[in-house]
């Protein structure tokens, strides 16, 4: 019995030690979010599947200029913070007249004060900015639009549409839709 009581004691004092040698990260200042189509199909109680899935960070707005200052017009954003946004589309879509496959990609935006360009993009799980050209599938052109209210963190979600769906990026003063058929 007392060599059980031992052990006890050295088998809880060992896992002490070693759950005190485990560094946990910070809680990152971009939480990471999931943006799904429809939009509430998560948390169904029934068999409803996602039809798209877009996995990003939202950075904050914090007080700062975002459109032309912190993401400079003219110049790729990977549409978040972070990892490269990934969108998962979980049938065939046409975007931009452009016919997609079923799968995963990373979404990229090149924001102009009037117009932005949103790009689908094969490369997928790059840390930060990397983006290569070469892997672009479509580039579409959409117009900005101003928001009434100021969105304090990157927020996108999506909106019916008679044969899909509109993707939304907001942040800030700035929301942009991009239409998706879904085949």
């Amino acid at each position: 019995m007392k060599k059980l009581l031992v052990f006890a004691l050295f088998a809880i004092l060992a896992g002490k030690t070693m759950a005190q040698d485990v560094k946990f990260p910070a809680v990152d200042s971009s939480p990471a979010d999931i943006a799904y189509f429809p939009t509430n199909v998560a948390k169904a109680k029934d068999d409803s599947a996602p039809l798209i899935k877009v996995v990003y960070s939202r950075p904050a707005k914090k007080g700062r200029e975002i459109f032309g200052v912190l993401e400079q017009f003219g110049k790729v954003w990977r549409v978040g913070a972070n990892e490269s946004t990934e969108i998962k589309f979980f049938k065939p879509v046409v975007i931009g007249g452009k016919k997609i496959k079923a799968g995963s990609y990373s979404l990229f935006a090149i924001p102009n004060k009037d117009i932005w360009t949103l790009i689908i993009n094969k490369q997928t799980d790059k840390w930060g900015l990397f983006y290569n050209q070469d892997k672009d599938l479509v580039r579409v052109d959409i117009p900005v639009k101003a928001l009434a209210s100021t969105v304090e963190s990157l927020c996108i979600t999506f909106t019916a549409q008679d044969k899909g769906a509109n993707l939304i990026i907001a942040w800030d003063k700035t929301f942009v839709e991009l239409p998706i058929e879904i085949k």
